[in-house]
């Protein structure tokens, strides 16, 4: 099943009144066979643990290692996956298409 917008900005919620902070990502665009659409929302905590779906399981552990990252430089970046893209086979998008994902942290 999958963790609807309420589900994760939930989550994101609970997780920043206990003090931890999180980033938000955000699908922003896709070509070709992306598993998830526009618009699609994955949110990590400080601890790696995370809410919601950019991928179907595709890239999400690269999302998430990205999203620590934006945790520590607090700096907001969109990252990009695809197979032409030579992390393809690293993150698994061997199905074809590409995906962008914009990641923010939430203060």
């Amino acid at each position: 099943m999958i963790a609807t917008d309420t589900d994760i900005l939930a989550a994101a919620e609970s997780w920043r009144r206990e003090g931890r902070q999180a980033v938000l990502a955000t699908v922003i665009e896709t070509w070709g066979s992306a598993p998830r659409p526009v618009g699609s929302h994955l949110v990590v905590d400080g601890e790696g643990g995370f809410q919601g779906s950019v991928s179907g399981g595709c890239v999400e552990g690269a999302v998430v290692e990205e999203a620590m990252e934006v945790m520590t430089e607090g700096t907001a970046r969109v990252v990009e996956f695809g197979v032409a893209d030579e992390t393809a086979w690293r993150v698994g998008l061997s199905c074809g298409g590409r995906i962008r994902i914009f990641l923010e942290r939430i203060d």
